[in-house]
């Protein structure tokens, strides 16, 4: 039996020593034909309507590919295209003119509210996953590490909601003029 210190494959999924991983998700960000939009659209309506048959379709994830966290980074492509086209909308809806002003709305809610945020989010409950609520195994198990990728993926799952009722949801429900 080889050592569990000895696999380096979890390192590149998000599980920390080698970074490359990070290059591998960014390089699948930007190469369109690539993603899975069937998967993720079938995703996003799955976390509205039942969560429970995402969280199943995790579960086969781990246990065909050993991996908790997503591969592909199409969640996050189609939901920085979202926060994009609602910022452009309020920016509408509140005569935001220029075109800094409306660059700096689409910056503000793509990289702090979802991206820097996410990352701060991920970050934490990763190091709280893996420093005090791993269990400890015997010698013979494997050594099983939560992924900092699957921990912004849970931050992405659950900011889907949030983005359908704060920035989608709540325009149409917002004052409108009346001149």
């Amino acid at each position: 039996m080889i050592p569990s210190h000895l696999h380096h494959h979890s390192a590149r999924r998000g599980g920390g020593g080698n970074k490359g991983w990070i290059l591998d998700y960014i390089r699948r960000l930007v190469k369109y034909p690539q993603m899975d939009l069937e998967y993720t659209f079938w995703m996003m309506f799955h976390l509205c309507i039942s969560p429970k048959v995402v969280y199943r379709s995790t579960q086969w994830h781990k246990q065909t590919k050993n991996q908790w966290a997503r591969d592909d980074p199409a969640f996050v492509a189609i939901l920085m295209v979202f926060l994009g086209m609602s910022s452009v909308a309020f920016a509408v809806a509140f005569h935001i003119t220029s075109f800094i002003g409306i660059m700096k709305l689409m910056f503000w809610s793509v990289f702090v509210d979802f991206i820097s945020v996410g990352l701060v989010v991920a970050s934490i409950g990763w190091w709280i996953a893996n420093k005090y609520l791993r269990v400890q195994g015997n010698i013979h198990t494997v050594e099983q590490k939560v992924e900092w990728l699957y921990c912004f993926d849970v931050h992405c799952n659950s900011f889907f909601p949030v983005f359908l009722l704060l920035y989608v949801f709540q325009f149409f429900f917002r004052p409108h003029d009346r001149g």
